[in-house]
């Protein structure tokens, strides 16, 4: 979970929030953090009554009926697609710098084809190698970030020459309001990790306690490169590479090329775990019959949904090759919202079946599910033309596959 929250983002995020809200920019991923949280425990009662693979969307079909859960699935499909073509775009940009040659067209595309394919591979002979890669880049990036943090303290401590003088920000309730979308996309991406529930050891006791800690401490995480950022690196706003940026100013070259080497592993992290998790959305729509059977066949030696596997790996292919960074952001983040909004109603939905079958429940359910709701809608409504238009179009396409399929 670790590893599918933490990706790029916190690599340019900094800046960001820093041009929007100053010095109160730490503030920002508390309160997001805060509200994220709420989400998860929405989704850890949900997700600790199910053992079966197919997360979020499995969730909303049992709870609110077949076409919910659909919309739900192409809405996260699409997150899950898009979020990891940005990053595998975002890892050529960076690999050029140390490899040139791929900087042009033709060796982007081949390093595209090399990249996803051997992970690809990986997931599709099992999914403990492939949860081995992503345990692996978990430990090496947050190392990475946490070293950043804790030579960031010390410099601040140390070097008071290098410290930053704080001026009021001008913020808007706009610019709060931007931030904290920046954040959602930010701290986005743990759901993934649900996708695998049927081939983990003890789904309805694990997923909660992980899905709860893994936030918690990502926020601490953030929240702590956040504040090393605007005070030690000078109009942090207006960097391209903010943790390069401040690193070098109390490590040297050196320092700001070792993060620049962490930008590539965490982006290389990051599509690793996606490649893990994603594939499980068609394959429990396959087995559930909302999508061709054949999108839930199985190896018969490695026990892994193979068929589905191939098909993510080649779409996530097909994005990056055709689009970029930010394009691809922007399309995985404009559905998260409305994912997170359909669970928040499925708490109080299962909740009131009293079958017994969740092993985590929140204490006030109702109220829980309100603020997650609420939360939801509140930043949706600043999500601008081209965003709303994007989830209308997934939404469109989910319900010609639900009137294609509901009989």
């Amino acid at each position: 979970m670790i590893n599918s929250i933490v990706g790029v983002s916190i690599f340019k995020l900094p800046a960001d929030l820093a041009a929007r809200l100053g010095w109160l920019s730490p503030l920002s991923c508390v309160f997001a953090g805060a509200g994220i949280l709420i989400v998860a425990g929405c989704i850890a009662e949900v997700s600790s009554r199910y053992d079966e693979t197919g997360g979020l969307y499995l969730y909303a079909r049992d709870a609110l009926g077949r076409f919910p859960g659909l919309l739900v699935a192409w809405l996260t499909w699409l997150t899950r697609i898009a979020a990891p073509a940005a990053a595998a775009n975002l890892f050529c940009s960076y690999f050029a710098k140390f490899v040139p040659v791929t900087g042009s067209r033709s060796g982007e595309i081949l390093l595209l084809a090399v990249l996803i394919g051997h992970l690809a591979l990986l997931n599709f002979i099992g999914v403990r190698s492939g949860q081995r890669v992503s345990n692996l880049f978990t430990a090496v990036k947050v190392g990475f970030l946490l070293l950043f943090a804790l030579a960031g303290a010390i410099a601040w401590f140390a070097r008071p020459d290098l410290r930053v003088s704080f001026t009021r920000p001008s913020a808007t309730s706009n610019d709060w309001f931007t931030a904290m979308l920046l954040l959602v996309y930010a701290y986005g991406g743990f759901e993934g990790a649900l996708f695998v529930g049927g081939e983990t050891r003890s789904p309805k006791r694990d997923t909660p306690l992980a899905l709860l800690s893994a936030l918690a401490g990502v926020g601490l995480l953030y929240t702590a490169v956040q504040l090393i950022v605007v005070a030690l690196l000078p109009h942090a706003g207006d960097s391209a590479r903010p943790l390069a940026d401040a690193t070098e100013r109390f490590l040297g070259p050196a320092g700001a090329a070792v993060i620049g080497f962490a930008a590539l592993v965490s982006a290389y992290g990051y599509l690793s775990a996606n490649v893990l998790h994603a594939p499980r959305i068609t394959y429990a729509m396959g087995q559930q019959g909302d999508f061709p059977s054949w999108f839930a066949a199985v190896h018969p030696r490695f026990r892994t949904p193979y068929v589905s596997i191939l098909i993510y790996a080649a779409l996530v292919f097909v994005f990056s090759a055709l689009g970029n960074f930010q394009w691809n952001a922007v399309l995985s983040a404009v559905s998260r919202l409305a994912v997170y909004a359909a669970i928040a109603i499925s708490v109080p939905v299962l909740r009131r079946r009293n079958d017994g079958k969740a092993q985590f429940q929140l204490p006030s359910p109702y109220f829980f599910a309100g603020a997650a709701l609420l939360f939801s809608i509140v930043l949706l409504t600043q999500m601008g033309r081209v965003e709303f238009y994007v989830v209308g179009a997934t939404s469109g396409i989910a319900l010609i596959n639900w009137l294609s399929v509901r009989r």
